[in-house]
């Protein structure tokens, strides 16, 4: 596994840009698909197991990092590519005291992924399958 350098995730966050978060994933050897999703409003679907029931929940997404640790919000945590190319993504982070994670990431396209997360957020865990769709700007 190759440890993405936090600085270079850090500059992703503050300039919010698809270009930066890109490369602060290829310069730490991961993957550059988080870089050619559209940031925007984004809309997650339960999949697979979940309830018929379940709400659509919306997240405004300016950092599509956070699209790898959406049970941990906007919370600093060490991101681990495990492995990447341009379709496909695993990560597996940690939240120094909040939990971690591990996310597979598979894109249909710049406004359609598929996300598979699995972890612990407040000493529970949590594990869910969403289908995510940009819907608008925000």
């Amino acid at each position: 596994m190759k440890k993405i350098n936090k600085y270079l995730i850090l500059s992703g966050v503050i300039s919010c840009g698809a270009a930066s978060a890109a490369a602060a994933f290829v310069q730490g050897g991961g993957s550059n698909l988080l870089g050619t999703l559209e940031p925007g409003l984004w809309q997650f679907k339960a999949v697979g197991g979940g309830a018929p029931a379940t709400p659509v929940r919306q997240m405004c997404v300016k950092n599509q990092e956070r699209l790898v640790q959406i049970q941990h919000g906007a919370r600093d945590c060490e991101h681990y590519v495990v492995r990447g190319n341009a379709a496909t993504m695993t990560v597996s982070y940690s939240c120094n005291g909040a939990g971690q994670g591990l996310t597979s990431i598979r894109k249909e396209s710049a406004r359609l992924i598929h996300i598979d997360s699995q972890g612990i957020h407040n000493n529970a865990p949590f594990s869910f399958t969403v289908e995510a769709r940009r819907v608008a700007a925000c």
